[in-house]
């Protein structure tokens, strides 16, 4: 590939919170996983297929985070996931017949039944019901690279009160990563890009090379960075850091201006689940509750509730056209800023994966778009963070501010009115981990089993997402429960382990339950710490 003018470096964060209920056949909240897996994950892993076999030149990064992970390769949760593909290719075909008098009602419902058959096959047939091992081979092909993240996406900024909450979150998250690929990561994702002052430090201690920030948290460090987030910085720990762009993430993202929104498009809202008879619907729906059942009929339209009929074909060449303007939007930006720099300039521009093909029908359709276009422009050409540093020679000196991708860019989310209540809890927890750590060095047998399974449940309790969905008001009963029982489930393991006396079935009840991290190894909490590793070079003039 010749040399371009700049390059963009698209990073798709792919995550779910770990949610496994073996003792509720149709678990509701099971369906996020279902519905991320058949819109989005399995196509974009199609279209990415695709382009490698085509010989599409193209670079992409992806985040997959630890809790994701374990659910993508846990059996139980397979085998639900295909059953609830054949209960929608049911439902396909009944609603061909249903339809059968309506031509164009008829020929979106065949549409949506030849997607699900295709979606079947590739998990089924292609990939064994594996989607990390393709996922793998495309990093071993050197198209794409896996970021890691934190063990259960816990909000690091917020866990600092114990480091070693924050180092264990870190620590399981890397070693995570090498079971799955059997190599180290040299990237690593910090949960909602909330950044806090010494972090950097923990990430080194655990051979990371780089991690991705917001842009103000670039842009306020100290000194201010001269080529704003177009170039990556060093912390004096020896981390490069990365911002993200607001230009090609706003062309995305906002809900007034972002490509998604555009009237062509499928509409996410209106689906079957709710406009069907309750007699017609309801062996489709999980747990007996309406909701989405995937088979939406009709697109954007307008902000009314008035809503035209989708129409597949308009949909997939318009986002042709938006992919085409995206990557004119991106040469041109390089263009520019290539003009005042010595290097060529990095555009990042991270999104949540689920993005693409869960909320924005189009959205795979789009990023194969991209990358096709951009292998052929000549000014700006993919990459991905870690090839973008190993054409660098030095790197400009910065400590990043605290910041997040979060509205307003700091805390607020995860820590207001609606959720502030979880965090004494989450803070004991964590020190008595850390306290069970040192207690118990060289623990062996049932008492090592629990110690494990303790730091499980404390994992488990401090992932972000609870606190998210409080704030947000959508599963709440649900998030707090999650936190609650958690929590309680090891305080009755810190009881038992002070008292000398773990029970034997309940352990392993909470083994079999919250089953995730077969590697954890307790002492992880442990109070002691450890020598840096070595930083990565940067340039005599920024020292």
């Amino acid at each position: 590939m010749a040399e371009s003018l700049g390059r963009v470096a698209l990073v798709l964060h792919a995550h779910l919170p770990f949610v496994r209920h073996p003792e509720h056949p149709d678990a509701l909240e099971e369906g996020w996983l279902h519905e991320a897996m058949a819109e989005c994950y399995i196509p974009l892993l199609a279209r990415l297929e695709r382009l490698a076999e085509e010989g599409v030149p193209f670079r992409l990064s992806f985040t997959l985070t630890p809790t994701l992970a374990a659910m993508l390769r846990d059996p139980l949760l397979q085998d639900r996931f295909t059953r609830r593909l054949e209960l929608m290719r049911e439902l396909a075909g009944r609603e061909e017949v249903r339809a059968r008098n309506q031509p164009a009602l008829h020929r979106l419902a065949r549409f949506h039944g030849e997607r699900l058959a295709e979606v079947d096959r590739l998990y089924r047939e292609r990939y064994h019901r594996d989607l990390i091992a393709p996922l793998a081979r495309l990093q071993e092909a050197g198209h794409v690279e896996v970021l890691a993240s934190a063990a259960t996406h816990g909000y690091l900024p917020l866990m600092d009160v114990v480091p070693q909450a924050v180092e264990a979150q870190v620590a399981v998250g890397v070693q995570a990563y090498q079971e799955l690929f059997g190599r180290p990561p040299r990237g690593f994702w910090l949960p909602e890009c909330a950044f806090h002052p010494g972090h950097d430090r923990i990430l080194r201690r655990h051979g990371v090379e780089y991690t991705i920030v917001d842009a103000h948290g670039l842009l306020f460090g100290r000194p201010r960075p001269v080529h704003a987030v177009y170039e990556p910085a060093v912390t004096g720990a020896g981390l490069a850091v990365f911002g993200r762009d607001w230009e090609s993430s706003k062309q995305v993202w906002s809900a007034t201006e972002g490509y998604p929104g555009d009237p062509v498009y499928r509409d996410f809202y209106r689906d079957v689940g709710w406009d069907l008879d309750w007699e017609y619907v309801r062996p489709y729906l999980r747990a007996g509750v309406r909701g989405a059942t995937g088979f939406k009929y009709h697109r954007i339209t307008g902000p009314t509730p008035m809503k035209e009929l989708y129409d597949p074909d308009a949909g997939r060449e318009r986002a042709r056209v938006h992919a085409g303007n995206f990557v004119f939007n991106r040469a041109k930006q390089v263009e520019y800023l290539a003009g005042g720099m010595d290097r060529p300039p990095v555009v990042v521009s991270p999104y949540d994966a689920e993005l693409f093909g869960h909320w924005w029908f189009e959205g795979p359709d789009f990023l194969e778009d991209v990358l096709r276009f951009m292998a052929g422009n000549p000014s700006v050409h993919t990459t991905t963070p870690a090839q973008h540093l190993d054409g660098l020679d030095g790197l400009a000196l910065v400590e990043p501010t605290l910041s997040s991708w979060g509205y307003k860019g700091y805390n607020e989310v995860w820590l207001e009115g609606s959720n502030d209540w979880i965090y004494r809890h989450l803070h004991k927890a964590a020190e008595r981990m850390v306290e069970l750590a040192d207690r118990f060095p060289h623990a062996g047998g049932l008492e090592r089993r629990a110690l494990n399974q303790a730091a499980r449940e404390l994992l488990l309790a401090q992932a972000s997402d609870w606190a998210f969905i409080m704030k947000t008001g959508t599963m709440v009963e649900y998030a707090r429960r999650r936190v609650v029982e958690h929590l309680e489930r090891f305080l009755a393991l810190h009881q038992d382990l002070v008292q000398g006396a773990v029970d034997p079935h309940r352990l392993a009840l909470l083994e079999e339950r919250d089953n995730l991290f077969p590697f954890l190894d307790y002492s992880v909490y442990a109070s002691r710490r450890e020598a840096a590793e070595p930083t990565i070079s940067r340039s005599p003039a920024s020292a």
